[in-house]
């Protein structure tokens, strides 16, 4: 990785604005939202539903009406035109809230922030059930079109989403740049293809459009609530998608999603929706499949292909993220270091984590297989969505107020509207609880208390290696007064160290073993900041110590969480030291179980399980191999 100065916070949040990059957003942002049109009315008038919606005109129009003002006031209030005003220097996601939060907690309401940056960690800790749904949602959906063309294929369907699926993930470490450049174009005509299909179905019924007014919608809640309470679980389908949008948002830039959204995505979806509504006011048995039955005959074929490389790009959008989640975990102290290989030598976002990626395709396959339909699926993917956007919305609500002095008015009534239609939408999912909500829960609560575990057993690890190793500045003066003195060896020693305030175990075992030490001593330590990416002129933090006659420096290299820390490019910035020949000296510590009650035995164990999963340092911080030495201990946690 070749490091280049970032851009400052002004750069990435007000970048240039372009066609080409509005164009790339449709291709990598809307995938996720722009499929949902397959399957959410689909879903709603299932009538294998524990709790079904009636077919008859009132709750045709209440549904559209719903599903409509649901997007107005979660994706284009919420997200678009609130949400998405809270980034961090350009980066949007759940984890970059959590960063404003963590930022926060230095000067107010420390204890409030940590139990809300938790739950933003689980609200986190969702998109992994989210990225596991969505692929096995989308492509299963997709795929089902083939039972509307021809309903002898319907045997086919789970096998050909199988491969699909492994051929999805199969190309993951080839990177998405190639493939990229061909994601807009193909959203564009996907979304172009499902407004002019729902303007045909609004012309053979256009009275659907009075479902626009938010009173069929009220009314549809109001006169029927027990079975309009549980129809919100399909609804909230509708909106399956809307944190790509924060997410992402550097990547793109603000203004490019919204534009994208406004100018296309919306409407787009929206006349897919009442065009199916149209369609199942003239024929209620299109319930089956509304959206494929929308299309005419003779185009049902080439829609199904369509279809398809739209899901695709939806779950590669997903899949994507997660590794991005993943690797900002670890930046951020939540997981193991792993290994992380960048597929783009021009684009630092794209990355991909090989265990991570096959972890992922096995628990598709699994749920492909369990569930055999996009509509045994639907409601693990709607909690899975939903409880995201709740948190989302009350970790922006506290930063709004707490930080940014918003009136308490606004966020009170305001934020209050749009908290509580989150909560009801978050009501009816649970519902859903033995019908599948259950498992973006479960896979949520597993990664939270993986991430809090790691997070905690660092912790322990860092008070105990700090006792053993001792302070720096002693060990330094130490070595001035030494009797008699080391040998000196030229050249330069790079010796990585945690921190800037205890000496590495390495560089301790060197001197009591070797008895020598090279003329160039640099400790260096790695430290990830709580922005994406750090500029080259801050890079670097050099402290020289009292007793310069030892020749150690002790330098400090500045990461973004959005970067891959790459010390000798770093060092390469100091001109007074030849490290083309330094040799580099890594500290390992094999860890086991000791008598301290530090942790509960369970997560002790858990935490040593993942230590063995940490890929190697030299790797990570692309130190090189022939000049690196690694120097062993064993510390009991």
């Amino acid at each position: 990785m070749t490091l280049t100065a970032a851009a400052s916070p002004a750069e990435r949040t007000k970048r240039p604005f372009s066609l080409a990059i509005t164009l790339g957003a449709l291709g990598v942002v809307f995938g996720d939202i722009g499929t949902s049109p397959i399957y959410t009315l689909q879903t709603v008038f299932n009538p294998q539903d524990p709790h079904p919606v009636p077919l008859t005109e009132a709750n045709i129009y209440g549904v559209v009406s719903t599903v409509f003002w649901a997007v107005m006031v979660i994706v284009t209030l919420t997200y678009v035109l609130v949400v998405m005003r809270a980034d961090n220097h350009g980066e949007g996601g759940i984890m970059a809230l959590i960063t404003l939060l963590r930022r926060g907690s230095r000067t107010r309401g420390r204890r409030t922030t940590l139990v809300l940056a938790a739950l933003g960690l689980f609200g986190a800790a969702l998109f992994f059930g989210d990225s596991m749904i969505t692929p096995a949602i989308s492509v299963l959906s997709a795929v089902e079109g083939l039972k509307v063309i021809e309903p002898a294929m319907e045997s086919w369907i789970i096998p050909v989403t199988v491969v699909i699926i492994v051929g999805l993930f199969a190309v993951q470490r080839h990177g998405t740049a190639a493939v990229g450049r061909f994601f807009g174009p193909v959203m564009v005509l996907w979304f172009v293809t499902i407004g002019v299909c729902g303007v045909g179905g609004i012309v053979t019924e256009p009275g659907i459009l009075a479902a626009l007014s938010p009173t069929h919608a009220i009314s549809f809640l109001a006169g029927n609530l027990p079975i309009a309470f549980f129809a919100l679980a399909a609804v909230v389908l509708a909106v399956t998608g809307a944190e790509a949008l924060y997410a992402d948002m550097g990547h793109f830039g603000r203004r490019a999603i919204t534009v994208g959204w406004l100018g296309l995505v919306l409407p787009a979806c929206t006349l897919s929706y009442f065009g199916q509504g149209a369609l199942l006011l003239q024929d209620p048995g299109a319930a089956r499949a509304p959206f494929f039955l929308l299309i005419p005959e003779f185009a049902r074929i080439p829609m199904v292909l369509l279809a398809t490389a739209a899901t695709l790009i939806a779950s590669q959008s997903v899949i994507t993220g997660a590794f991005s989640v993943v690797s900002q975990a670890v930046q951020l102290g939540y997981l193991p270091r792993l290994r992380i290989t960048h597929t783009s030598s021009s684009t630092i976002g794209q990355i991909y984590v090989s265990g991570i990626n096959w972890l992922l395709m096995v628990s598709v396959l699994a749920l492909v297989v369990t569930f055999q339909t996009s509509a045994a699926l639907a409601y693990a993917f709607g909690m899975a969505v939903i409880g995201t956007i709740t948190i989302t919305t009350a970790l922006f609500l506290y930063l709004a107020r707490q930080q940014w002095r918003w009136p308490m008015s606004v966020v009170i009534i305001g934020g209050g509207v749009l908290l509580v239609i989150d909560l009801f939408f978050l009501a009816a999912n649970l519902t859903k609880l033995v019908h599948g909500a259950w498992l973006p829960l479960t896979i949520a609560v597993i990664a939270f208390v993986v991430m809090t575990t790691w997070q905690r057993g660092r912790r322990v690890v860092t008070a105990s290696r700090r006792d053993i190793e001792g302070p720096l500045q002693a060990f330094v003066a130490e070595l001035a007064t030494r009797q008699p003195p080391l040998i000196r060896l030229p050249g330069t020693a790079v010796f990585l160290n945690r921190g800037d305030d205890t000496t590495p175990l390495a560089l301790r075992a060197n001197i009591e073993h070797n008895h020598v030490l090279h003329r160039n001593v640099l400790i260096v330590a790695v430290e990830t900041e709580p922005v994406p990416r750090v500029s080259a002129e801050n890079r670097l933090s050099i402290r020289s110590f009292t007793c310069r006659t030892t020749g150690i420096m002790h330098i400090t290299v500045h990461a973004g969480y959005m970067e891959r820390p790459d010390v000798p490019a770093a060092l390469a910035a100091l001109p007074a030291f030849d490290l083309s020949h330094a040799s580099y000296y890594l500290s390992h510590l094999e860890l086991v179980a000791g008598p301290a009650r530090n942790m509960v035995w369970w997560r002790k164990r858990l935490f040593l399980a993942m230590s063995l999963m940490t890929a190697d340092a030299a790797g990570y911080f692309n130190l090189p191999l022939e000049r690196t030495v690694i120097v062993g201990s064993r510390l009991q946690v």
